[in-house]
């Protein structure tokens, strides 16, 4: 375990700690006044972020596992929790996917896929975050709902005309989505 992740551990327990603090299930006499409300949330989103840096930045981390096929045989649907998973397509068709991503990241690396129509992906995160890279040849169309969160879009429009479109729903709660070519 690194260093960053040892930090972003410690200060999303220290959040916690305060906020059961404020809400009256423990009590502590560290933390009053000014950090009443900004502590926690600034504690929240210092951890979030160095958790969520320490898995898009060390890729050796990710466990590659086979490609989960859905119920119908098609749509994937992928979860994480407390942990990391990639997926990785190498020629695969892609069908569509679910992702969830609860106090940990996912990886799903679609450059490689065969996208041989429009595709629907549905992004769920909580105290996550989920690093989708696509190929440059679709176009990506984003729809984010976030509560200290958000999405990055980082893709650039594909100039064929003809161009299969990617659809991206995201629902962040304290999460983060990452789009992008790499």
């Amino acid at each position: 375990m690194n260093r960053r992740k040892i930090i972003g551990i410690i200060f999303i327990v220290a959040a916690l700690l305060k906020l059961a603090d404020m809400w009256g299930i423990i009590q502590l006499d560290w933390a009053h006044s000014w950090t009443e409300y900004f502590g926690p949330v600034l504690l929240l989103y210092i951890g979030i972020e160095l958790l969520i840096y320490n898995f898009s930045h060390y890729p050796s981390q990710w466990l590659q596992r086979p490609l989960p096929q859905g119920e119908d045989g098609k749509r994937m649907h992928c979860s994480v929790n407390f942990g990391a998973d990639g997926y990785i397509f190498r020629g695969e068709p892609f069908r569509g996917a679910r992702l969830d991503a609860f106090c940990g990241g996912l990886r799903l690396d679609l450059r490689q896929a065969t996208i041989s129509e429009d595709e629907e992906i549905d992004i769920h995160t909580f105290l996550g975050g989920v690093e989708l890279l696509v190929p440059t040849h679709v176009n990506v169309v984003v729809k984010s709902h976030s509560f200290i969160g958000g999405t990055s879009d980082e893709t650039d429009k594909c100039p064929n005309e003809e161009a299969h479109t990617l659809h991206v729903t995201a629902s962040n709660f304290l999460g983060g989505v990452s789009i992008k070519h790499q």
